[in-house]
């Protein structure tokens, strides 16, 4: 492969590494702290796309369409967790798939009559709509690169809140000792309700960030919510580390997949066969490196870790 395009499509897959490491990091926060499967997690994503695109196209600032993005998730989350989640914490998983997936339709449902059917198209902020030169003739979307940015930057947040701080501490230890941290006074209700409103800001900045570079339309949530469970399911539950470099994983292998196996397969199969067995192939790899780690790992790179 070309240097150049080696290099474009590495960063393509960080660039979807990132924003899957900012849905699975709330994700396996709430499994892992509140054993509690969240199928609505892709709605806060939407929520936060639609959010975004909405206040951007009024106010003109992007900058203020990220915050409501961000602000819309965590009450969105917060609203979810009091009126719902707090009632399913004691029911087995298959009530909260149940119950959260009954979310996913009310909420695309909603969308629909606020926004209409449509897909809304968002573009960049006008400062990052151009492209920087990484190598000479190298162009790269300037935005792209901010999405990587901001991923690094929440990986780093989530990092000093987690491991530096006292509510982190709270956080890690209601992973592996519920009971004990309630035991020692902590109202496990309020930590529940912040870790469930983080979970939905991140989930919130992933979908306000997401809207320049995909449409944000009905239904986006579960697109990528499948592969913020394999995220989950390769880093371990309960890792923010382990999601963080599984996210990473996921995104390169993702992307590189689709990149080089239409080639690799030109040089064994006829075209259009080539065609057909790169793409099939190239929509399975993912899970098939989520299938080798378990195989090496069956709890994950990095499970029960902050």
């Amino acid at each position: 492969m070309d240097p150049s395009l080696l290099l474009e499509q590495t960063l393509n897959g960080l660039t979807l590494g990132v924003m899957l490491f900012l849905l699975a990091a709330g994700l396996t926060l709430i499994f892992g702290v509140m054993d509690v499967i969240n199928l609505a997690h892709g709605s806060l994503y939407m929520a936060g796309a639609f959010a975004s695109a909405a206040v951007t196209a009024r106010t003109g600032s992007f900058a203020a369409g990220v915050l409501a993005g961000i602000a819309v998730g965590a009450a969105f989350a917060l609203v979810l967790e009091l009126a719902l989640i707090r009632r399913l914490y004691a029911r087995a998983h298959l009530d909260q798939v149940l119950a959260t997936f009954a979310v996913i339709l009310i909420a695309n449902e909603t969308v629909k009559i606020l926004f209409g059917p449509q897909p809304i198209f968002a573009a960049p902020p006008p400062a990052l709509a151009g492209s920087v030169e990484l190598l000479p003739g190298v162009p790269y979307p300037a935005y792209r690169l901010v999405i990587i940015a901001v991923g690094l930057l929440a990986a780093l947040f989530l990092w000093w809140l987690i491991g530096r701080t006292r509510l982190g501490m709270l956080i890690r230890a209601g992973t592996t000792h519920r009971c004990m941290v309630q035991a020692l006074g902590v109202n496990i209700e309020v930590l529940f309700a912040f870790v469930f409103a983080i979970g939905g800001a991140l989930a919130g900045l992933a979908g306000a960030m997401a809207g320049p570079i995909l449409a944000v339309q009905v239904g986006m949530g579960e697109q990528i919510l499948i592969l913020a469970f394999v995220v989950v399911v390769i880093g371990g539950l309960g890792s923010v580390r382990g999601a963080f470099l599984a996210a990473l994983l996921v995104g390169l292998t993702d992307t590189m997949s689709r990149a080089l196996l239409p080639s690799l397969m030109r040089d064994l199969l006829p075209p259009a066969a080539a065609d057909q067995v790169a793409a099939n192939l190239g929509s399975v790899a993912v899970y098939l490196l989520m299938a080798v780690v378990l195989a090496v790992r069956p709890r994950g790179l990095f499970p029960a870790h902050g």
